[in-house]
């Protein structure tokens, strides 16, 4: 089964979904894990309080690129507040294999990123205990 979700994670990275930049984006926001050197930055479209569209950019390992990718996938069309239910444990189920520290650090960037930009978008600074 970790064979099939190692796949998964390659074909995200490979091949990411939502990759790119978007032009007069609602919100963009941009955070990096020092210690590996991943960068994410990510552009937002909100309308109605639903986030219609999502776009990544940056360097990274392959865990955080895929991650981005699938997080993007996953949140696109979902309203605000859905989106802020979404935790770590959700990444990783996404993900599906067992992480180390340091590599746990590197797949939760994106949600890191998704969240405070979110949060910004609307205003709730203080619900981030929830990540």
């Amino acid at each position: 089964m970790d064979e099939l979700f190692r796949e998964n994670i390659l074909e995200h990275y490979k091949h990411p979904r939502c990759h790119g930049t978007l032009e007069a984006a609602d919100m963009s926001f941009e955070d990096a894990n020092p210690l590996c050197g991943d960068r994410i930055k990510m552009d937002f479209r909100v309308q109605d309080g639903v986030l219609t569209q999502v776009r990544f950019s940056g360097v990274g390992c392959s865990i955080s690129q895929a991650s981005a990718s699938m997080l993007c996938e996953h949140i696109e069309g979902r309203t605000l507040d859905e989106i802020k239910t979404i935790g770590r444990q959700d990444v990783l189920d996404m993900l599906g294999i067992d992480l180390g520290p340091v590599r746990l650090k590197c797949a939760l960037l994106a949600l890191k990123t998704i969240k405070a930009g979110i949060y910004g978008i609307h205003s709730d600074a203080d619900d981030t205990e929830d990540m």
